[in-house]
This record gives C-alpha cells, structure tokens and sequence, in this order.
C-alpha cells in the first residue's frame, strides 16, 4: 500500500467535519417522532379526563331526583334525561362533540333497586345511564345503597407517521357512579 493511501485513510478516520451533521440527522427524526408521541397520548389523556369528568357530572345529575315513594317509568325517564344532559353539557364545555360517543362495548352488570329496569336508558342511544343500581353487595352484607351508574365511550384517532398507531382510532371508556340522595 502507497503511502499516499494510507495518509488518506488515516486522514478519513481522523476527520470530524460534518460529524454533527450525520449525527443529527440520525437522532432529530427519532427526537422528532418522541415528541410526537409525547403530544398525541397528552391528548388522549385530556380526553379522557374530560369524558371522566362529563361521566361524573352526568352520575350525580342523574342521583338527584330521587324520591323514596316514587314509582314508575317516569321517575326511570328522568334520571336519565338529567344525567345525559349533565354529560352533554360538560362535554360540549370541553369542546368535545357529544354526538360521538356512544355505549361501552360492555355494559356494566349491575342490580337493580326495587322495580325498575337494570339496563340502560332509553333516553339517549349513545350514552348508557342505569338508575337505580345497587351501589354495594347484598350477599357480601351490603346495606343496599342505590346509585346511579354513567358510561360511555369517545373515539380518539392518534397520527404518528411511520408507526403502527397512524390514523389507528381507538375507543377511551368513562364511567362514574353515584349514590342517589333522598329527599
């Protein structure tokens, strides 16, 4: 080998310029797509506790118009239509379209209080509302407090390119219950 060859060689594996340069474009595009992230799940975490927080608003609504001696699918109709307008409301007030939102794929399975339907609602199609549940367990020895029982789910659509969650939706679950008050 010349010698000329192999000053240059060694020049080569002794020359830094534009080191930072490579360097950079190997790390930016990561640092770049971290921070992607880091914004997106931030979202999803805002929604979520909007949603979390709209569910709980619609629960104590809903655990308001109790009364004792009251029967009847009226009373059922109502604690639905307050608890799905608390929800409604509080949502908008989030900025959050409320007509997205719809059933938890799975229902909770909760007993009912005396008379009245265990399922949800039939006020609203995507908002489930079950009034009056049991709050506690009858056969563990409970004292069979009844509540009110909100859930729903809202779409999220995460956008990080050249990752499997580009354009993936996915369903974020809220729900809340709350004892209803006596007058």
């Amino acid at each position: 080998m010349s010698h000329f060859l192999r000053s240059t060689i060694r020049g080569l594996a002794t020359e830094t310029r534009g080191a930072e340069i490579a360097e950079a474009a190997a790390v930016l595009p990561l640092m770049f797509m971290f921070l992607l992230g880091i914004f997106w799940f931030g979202q999803a975490f805002s929604i979520y506790g909007a949603i979390t927080r709209a569910a709980q608003e619609g629960a104590r609504a809903g655990a308001v118009p109790y009364c004792a001696t009251c029967t009847g699918i009226n009373t059922f109709t109502q604690y639905g239509t307050n608890a799905v307008n608390a929800v409604q409301t509080a949502m908008i007030a989030s900025k959050l379209d409320p007509s997205l939102a719809r059933p938890p794929a799975l229902v909770p399975s909760l007993n009912a209080c005396g008379a009245f339907p265990s399922g949800c609602s039939t006020v609203s199609s995507n908002i489930c509302v079950q009034a009056p549940v049991q709050m506690t367990n009858l056969a563990l020895g409970g004292a069979g407090i009844c509540g009110v029982s909100v859930s729903f789910q809202y779409p999220f659509q995460f956008w990080l390119p050249f990752t499997s969650l580009s354009k993936q939706q996915i369903w974020i679950t809220a729900s809340a219950r709350v004892r209803m008050e006596t007058h």
